[in-house]
């Protein structure tokens, strides 16, 4: 008797040194190595993914408060996916499997028709693109309104970057200058700078004990147009970034304290997002799809 794998089927594609592993349900990337070295936190075939780990968040990254939201006047209840915290988190596209568009050695490509869900009454069709290069992964996703009615929409992804050991040995560059408090129930209160706070990493130091579920912007970007966050070894000798292209205003950084024993701080969740956590409630950065608009966002993943 065959197993089917909770993720359904897995596309493996290969290019100078680096493989990656992308699942059908929920498009997520369940591993990426490079020559053997393992860049992000993965997980066995035949296991669901931990802490959301490599899945793309779509229509909305984060947390929206109580699931409510206004848009264009009506009001809309999404399902609580956070029960404890009365939240709705991460989106719709995770819990679907993703069509196989197309496949070489070094690429593979997904699309989701995605119907109208509970309190989001619209159609997007969606695609993404996980291709490998000579510095290492790029993923670009993109969002087309194929309904007759205007839509919110914002983007994120949860991949965990790991150097193979715990986070707390690791030093962590950031280069975002406002930081977000939150209440107990993972919500924004405010936006402060993180000049002399312990959320201050823009010069390269070590994470320590410093716990992280928190969502960074004023993020810095150099001369390429590319925000990086890097993590490295203490010594300097091994490191793993990723970089967010234009539309990527946003990051949540996660050391993963209340994932289950095996993956506590094992690696640093690093999530572009194009908006913050309960954009759909404050309208923050959040984009308006027009019928037949579409709308791309692109980040990538390589050691240094």
């Amino acid at each position: 008797m065959t197993t089917i794998a909770p993720t359904g089927a897995q596309h493996t594609i290969e290019a100078g040194g680096f493989q990656a592993v992308v699942t059908e349900v929920g498009a997520g990337l369940r591993s990426l190595t490079h020559e053997g070295r393992p860049l992000v936190l993965g997980y066995p075939e035949h296991h669901a993914p931990f802490g959301s780990a490599g899945l793309p968040l779509i229509p909305w990254p984060n947390r929206i408060k109580d699931g409510r939201y206004e848009f264009d006047g009506e009001e809309r209840q999404l399902a609580l996916t956070e029960p404890k915290t009365g939240n709705a988190a991460h989106g719709f596209s995770r819990s679907f499997p993703w069509r196989l568009l197309s496949r070489e050695d070094g690429s593979v490509t997904l699309g989701l028709r995605l119907f109208p869900q509970l309190g989001y009454p619209h159609i997007l069709d969606l695609t993404i693109a996980y291709t490998l290069g000579p510095s290492g992964l790029t993923v670009e996703t993109t969002a087309r309104n194929s309904g007759d009615t205007a839509a919110p929409y914002g983007f994120g992804a949860h991949p965990y970057l790991t150097l193979g050991e715990p986070v707390d040995g690791a030093v962590l560059e950031l280069p975002a200058s406002r930081w977000l408090p939150v209440d107990e129930r993972k919500i924004p209160v405010g936006r402060r700078d993180v000049e002399g706070t312990k959320y201050d990493f823009r010069t390269a130091r070590p994470i320590g004990e410093t716990v992280l579920d928190t969502a960074f912007t004023g993020l810095a970007r150099g001369a390429d147009g590319l925000v990086r966050v890097r993590l490295t070894t203490g010594d300097g000798t091994r490191g793993v970034e990723l970089w967010g292209a234009e539309g990527i205003g946003w990051l949540q950084l996660y050391t993963g304290d209340t994932l289950a024993k095996e993956h506590r701080r094992e690696g640093l969740a690093v999530e572009p997002m194009s908006c913050p956590p309960n954009a759909f409630r404050t309208g923050e950065d959040v984009v308006r799809l027009a019928p037949g608009d579409e709308v791309a966002h692109r980040w990538g993943i390589g050691p240094t």
